[in-house]
């Protein structure tokens, strides 16, 4: 194990050389590996502390103090209402520098409730999300309010639940209804769309029980406000967070050029410019060679990498493209999108615009190879009518997720959907979007069935199943019938 560059940068910054870290209380402090970080603000780590295995929050800036005490209090909160959570070892200062030290007791063997959501059948994550919303029922019902209500900030450990970052827990005085619900609401925009639907009624069942209401909200009401959670919080991390530098990125800019990495390949790929990326496509195989961009396979540092550099066309062009995001940027915002939303797509990896004066020019956008072939190569190597049905119906239910997730891919072609392991990716993604409003969103997912439903039109057999697929998946027909995929 071993802290990533821009936790050893951020220690660096405020005078720490070394992961061993010596405390005021004389006792030393061994950061093993980061596990969050909020630049410049705060870095999260799995440590060693007095022969133990412990977490350290390290805190920096002028503020560090305030948030680590904070913290502090949020857990101690909890403790007082009983609700679980990691007993807090020490309030510390770093030795000789303003830098403040919380650390926790580390709770293991466990996980946090976004790792094993992420695991779980079927049966356990509808078991999980009951548990959680127990939780949270508490937290309220004790005046106490989340307000970082994310899975991570839960710790799994069989049949107990932890709740985590104090930093985030605030007492209320009177926790509204419509308070309370938009709390919840945030941790139910975590899961799955469609177990969303169908358990739905049975969480709020738990939560108003756990409140003592006398009957459950509105589903409707819900609905909406886990609606706009989603939406907020996508597009908060997919069209900010991950064009700085946060736990996920690390970001380089400089009058030549802007480039974003993931941190997972920011030590492993080499410095990246227009020039090298230019030369590594010369030299790799192409997989399309358009008028506005060019696909290229290259191997980098042992990774199969697809790179797709959006090419300037002319002047006017040009002009046209400077002042706008890239299509790259776009591209890079909407695989974050996807991913976070639990939604497959090959991994990002890298963006890269050139710059002039602060103006745009020649973008590349680096995602993961994905060896898989596409959803129409798919189809003609099946010969098990099972597996076809299977696939059909696998394809149906992602359109489903993003008709129930507000997002158009824009250009719905087979050859943008790769299948692997009997499940569809979507790929090329700089034509996809988040509608905010669902009269926007209807419109344009009718168009992508339309457009999915062009890939059969020549085979009756395939377009007929879909339609049957369609019928069953769709609890609302109205989509369909505007495609024309259904009659009145």
């Amino acid at each position: 194990m071993a802290l990533s560059a821009s936790a050893t940068d951020l220690l660096a910054q405020h005078g720490l050389q070394t992961s061993d870290v010596f405390l005021e209380d004389d006792t030393r402090l061994s950061l093993l590996t980061d596990v969050r970080l909020v630049p410049a603000r705060r870095l999260v780590c799995q440590a060693s502390w007095q022969g133990q295995a412990v977490f350290a929050k390290l805190f920096f800036g002028q503020r560090a103090e305030s948030y680590a005490l904070r913290d502090q209090q949020g857990a101690r909160a909890l403790q007082a209402v009983g609700i679980p959570t990691p007993n807090v070892l020490a309030l510390t200062r770093v030795a000789r520098l303003h830098v403040y030290v919380l650390i926790f007791e580390a709770i293991a063997p466990s996980q946090h409730a976004e790792a094993v959501y992420a695991q779980a059948s079927a049966a356990d994550r509808r078991q999980l999300m009951s548990r959680l919303v127990e939780v949270v029922a508490r937290q309220h019902q004790a005046g106490l309010l989340q307000t970082d209500m994310y899975l991570k900030n839960f710790l799994v450990q069989a049949s107990n639940i932890y709740s985590i970052d104090g930093d985030g827990i605030r007492k209320v005085a009177s926790l509204s209804r419509q308070a309370a619900l938009k709390n919840l609401s945030i941790l139910l925009s975590k899961v799955d769309v469609l177990e969303l639907v169908q358990h739905l009624p049975e969480w709020l069942n738990i939560y108003a029980k756990a409140r003592d209401w006398s009957e459950p909200p509105a589903i409707s009401t819900v609905k909406s406000l886990i609606q706009y959670a989603r939406w907020h919080a996508t597009t908060r991390y997919a069209d900010h967070k991950v064009f700085r530098q946060c736990t996920d990125v690390f970001v380089k800019r400089d009058a030549g050029q802007y480039l974003a990495i993931a941190q997972l390949f920011s030590t492993t790929i080499p410095d990246l410019s227009a020039t090298t990326l230019d030369s590594w496509m010369q030299d790799a195989v192409l997989l399309k060679d358009g008028n506005t961009s060019t696909v290229s396979l290259a191997k980098i540092a042992t990774q199969a990498i697809v790179i797709k550099r959006y090419n300037i066309k002319n002047i006017g062009h040009n002009f046209s493209r400077m002042w706008r995001p890239s299509r790259a940027a776009v591209s890079w915002a909407n695989a974050h999108r996807l991913r976070l939303l639990g939604l497959p797509t090959p991994q990002p990896i890298a963006l890269l615009e050139t710059r002039c004066m602060g103006l745009r020019g020649k973008a590349y956008f680096l995602s993961e190879y994905v060896e898989a072939p596409d959803l129409a190569e798919a189809f003609k190597a099946i010969t098990d009518s099972i597996q076809r049905a299977a696939l059909v119906k696998a394809v149906v239910q992602l359109c489903y997720r993003l008709h129930l997730l507000r997002i158009s891919h824009g250009d719905f072609k087979a050859t943008n959907i790769k299948v692997l392991r009997g499940q569809p990716m979507l790929i090329d993604l700089d034509s996809m979007q988040q509608h905010r409003y669902d009269f926007f969103a209807q419109r344009a997912h009718v168009r992508d069935l339309q457009r999915l439903m062009q890939n059969w039109k020549h085979d009756t057999s395939l377009y007929n199943a879909f339609i049957k697929s369609f019928k069953v998946v769709y609890a609302d027909h109205t989509p369909l019938i505007q495609a024309k995929i259904l009659s009145n």
